[in-house]
């Protein structure tokens, strides 16, 4: 199993759209083949940083996933909501090994 962590740093003026974003993505995930773990939202402290963790099987899965970026209309409209609305300001993307409780 591989685990993406996303790290974002938001517009804290567009988190209604950043939700609507993230929601729309976790919707995507889970369809294809992966398993969504959630946004985590700002709360107290700064309030402009969120973060997304999702798993795949394998590094496999996660590539054939990754090949309906720019191509499935679905994920076209995903990141459309992003653009238009300015809510992401950047991202990084680490890949990680879960280590769960047995």
């Amino acid at each position: 199993m591989i685990t993406c962590v996303v790290e974002y740093v938001i517009d804290p003026a567009k988190t209604e759209a950043f939700e609507r974003f993230a929601k729309t993505w976790m919707t995507l995930v889970d369809r294809h083949g992966g398993t969504h773990h959630g946004y985590f939202l700002p709360g107290e402290g700064a309030s402009d940083k969120a973060l997304a963790l999702f798993s795949f099987p394998s590094l496999a899965a996660y590539e054939e996933y990754r090949t309906l970026f720019g191509k499935d209309p679905d994920f076209v409209a995903a990141d459309r909501i992003r653009d238009e609305s300015g809510c992401v300001l950047r991202y990084e993307r680490t890949f990680m090994r879960p280590l769960l409780p047995e």
